[in-house]
């Protein structure tokens, strides 16, 4: 089956910077768009970037554009999501997803119909 095991979360403090890692299995990873998603403590879920199963295009929330840098190494299986210049308000659990269709040429997910992580926490001081 399909799993998504995402580590790299941690304490930092206002400034710093952090490297989130995404381990895919169970399928044919270069076919598939790879996403970041966040969750804050009473907040909804929202979209913080996304890169295709080409390597050719990338997509971020216009909150962390200039700060996070997705990439991904298809010979390892691995999406990255590299955050620099972290502000509080970055403090969330930070969840890997990916789209269970493959060749995909839309950002959009469908929450329902995708694969998940278990989320890894990432919390910014002050």
């Amino acid at each position: 089956q399909v799993q998504l095991v995402e580590s790299g979360g941690g304490l930092v403090q206002a400034g710093g910077s952090l490297r989130l890692s995404c381990a895919a299995s169970g399928r044919t990873f270069s076919r598939y768009i790879m996403d970041w998603f966040r969750q804050a403590p009473g907040k909804e879920r929202e979209f913080v970037a996304a890169i295709s199963w080409n390597v050719r295009s990338t997509n971020y929330a216009d909150s962390v554009k200039g700060r996070f840098t997705i990439s991904r190494d298809n010979a390892k299986n691995t999406v990255f999501l590299q955050m620099n210049n972290l502000k509080p308000e970055d403090t969330a659990v930070y969840y890997c997803a990916s789209p269970s269709e493959p060749y995909g040429n839309s950002w959009y997910l469908n929450y329902e119909d995708a694969y998940w992580g278990q989320g890894t926490q990432v919390t910014v001081s002050s």
